[in-house]
């Protein structure tokens, strides 16, 4: 359902600048990068400027295109101006669950969209929760391995991957849609909540220290 709009061309174009700036300026991409160290000491705006950032080209593509891929649903259901908040809003909960998880690691460091895309897709899911991914997999069911498999990657430390992030990034997606587009998300009520199910199976560990 990949479709541009002058929002979603918005926050493209703004990974896309600042993504490439950080590409050939290493001070810069230092300077607002996510790093606990300099978040705890007050650099708070770390954890909205390095969702801007990424590795590499392949990196920046990738999460482009998802977003390109999931970012109409939401608009379609709710805004461009909704889509923006959300987005934003899952990439914060995705740096703050990254700080709060990591913050005994003054060096821990992260980019990129992954947290705000992770949030979008779960918010597309949340309206439809029978479209499905990689040709086969029901939505529903995608998010639930998903968010699954960031908990098992966050108790491990699987990879260079930020799980935590995407998990973050996917709580803030999935409230925040539930508290926009209740009337459209509530049409499908066990879904929403199998949905959810992992979020709750985190924070019970979490509470447990199990994690």
């Amino acid at each position: 359902m990949g479709s541009l709009n002058i929002y979603l061309l918005i926050i493209i174009a703004l990974n896309g600048l600042i993504s490439y700036k950080g590409f050939n300026d290493y001070t810069f991409f230092e300077k607002f990068k996510f790093n606990v160290k300099a978040v705890n000491a007050g650099e708070k705006y770390r954890n909205i400027s390095s969702g801007f950032l990424h590795a590499d080209m392949q990196h920046l593509i990738f999460n482009m295109f998802a977003l390109y891929l999931f970012a109409p649903f939401v608009i379609g259901y709710l805004s461009g101006y909704h889509f923006i908040l959300i987005y934003i809003v899952s990439l914060l909960s995705g740096s703050l669950l990254s700080l709060y998880f990591h913050k005994d690691e003054p060096h821990y460091s992260a980019i990129g969209a992954s947290g705000a895309v992770t949030g979008i897709v779960f918010s597309a899911i949340l309206f439809e929760p029978m479209m499905t991914i990689n040709f086969f997999i029901p939505g529903w069911l995608f998010g639930i391995g998903y968010l699954f498999y960031s908990i098992y990657g966050m108790k491990k430390s699987t990879g260079n991957i930020g799980h935590t992030a995407h998990f973050g990034g996917a709580v803030g997606g999935y409230l925040l849609t539930i508290l926009l587009g209740t009337e459209h998300v509530m049409n499908t009520p066990i879904m929403t909540g199998l949905i959810g199910v992992p979020i709750v199976v985190l924070f019970v560990l979490m509470k447990m220290k199990k994690i």
